[in-house]
């Protein structure tokens, strides 16, 4: 369960908001502003990107729920113009909600709304801001995380904090399974802030920029596996890239996702090379101690349970993995 700070539920008044986010992770938040009664003015979202194998253009997950509310849709490819501070300034909003919304506020836009704009981050800051803050806390070995609501300026999310919500990274949390528990505890958390923050009951406090994080971009290059790494690293690697990039190595010349993974204590041998593969897993030499992977996937084919996996071919011990 989320342990809450800085905050106390209490009976939300109704504001007239404008909604800025894209991904998946930003829907509940909205969700959670339509049940507590306040006006959407309008929703901003990113435009429309090709997706899939033909390439069609599709909607976000935030228009799909906006278009699904009967709510308006701006989807503008910069803020940076005088024509959209125009727009934003047209709707009056009490407030402006961003949530991974993917373009950047100018100053002109940020001091429209009454209230500001608030934005909703996947950590407890200041540590981890930036691009990938989910993804970074679990490959880090962090034991904890959570969300931070803030006050927006113009640096990269340096504002003044309003409320915190503290969860712990549990032992097979993946990037997944943490992205859905955070954006649920934003919700539940953004709704008793806005109206504490009406009410004036919220001081804001300054980050301590001596703690600051930085989350950068995940890219496909660091999902190989190096199996000169301890166990414990590269578990959490796996952890961390699921479900994207995903954890990769080689075998027999052709790319392996690794899903799953957890590290062993075993035997030293040369890293990369297959120690057993059974029921339980494969367990692959590595710089210190062993990974057993338990779920993987070959090219062209679908995540497999490890035990699955070998039914349908030998991995015998010695094998190599990796380049």
């Amino acid at each position: 369960m989320p342990v809450f700070s800085l905050f106390s539920f209490s009976l939300c008044s109704q504001m007239n908001l404008v909604f800025a986010g894209t991904p998946d992770f930003a829907v509940p938040a909205l969700k959670a502003l339509l049940d507590a009664g306040h006006t959407l003015l309008a929703i901003y979202t990113q435009p429309d990107r090709p997706a899939g194998r033909g390439r069609k253009l599709a909607m976000s997950p935030v228009k799909e729920c906006a278009l699904a509310h009967g709510l308006d849709v701006y989807q503008p490819a910069t803020l940076k113009t005088e024509k959209e501070a125009e727009t934003l300034r047209a709707l009056k909003p009490d407030a402006m909600i961003v949530i991974a919304y993917g373009l950047i506020l100018p100053p002109s836009i940020l001091a429209i709304p009454k209230f500001g704009c608030i934005n909703v981050h996947a950590s407890l800051l200041p540590r981890w801001r930036g691009a990938a803050p989910i993804q970074r806390a679990i490959e880090a070995g962090d034991d904890m995380t959570g969300i931070t609501i803030m006050q927006m300026d113009a640096g990269l999310d340096t504002g003044a904090m309003l409320a915190l919500a503290a969860t712990p990274i549990h032992a097979h949390d993946t990037a997944a399974s943490l992205h859905d528990r955070l954006a649920e505890i934003g919700a539940s958390l953004l709704p008793g802030t806005l109206a504490k923050l009406e009410r004036g009951e919220i001081t804001p406090q300054a980050q301590d920029t001596t703690h600051a994080t930085y989350a950068r971009k995940l890219t496909k290059d660091e999902a190989r596996l190096d199996w000169s790494l301890p166990a414990d690293v590269l578990a959490r690697r796996v952890r961390a890239f699921n479900p994207w990039p995903v954890a990769t190595t080689m075998l027999e010349g052709k790319p392996l996702r690794v899903w799953m993974a957890v590290s062993a204590i075993g035997p030293s041998g040369t890293p990369g090379t297959v120690l057993a593969a059974g029921y339980d897993g494969i367990q692959v030499h590595t710089g210190q101690g062993t990974l057993l992977i338990t779920t993987l996937q070959t090219e062209g084919g679908k995540p497999l349970a490890a035990r699955d996996f070998l039914n349908g071919r030998k991995l015998a011990p010695g094998t190599q993995l990796g380049p």
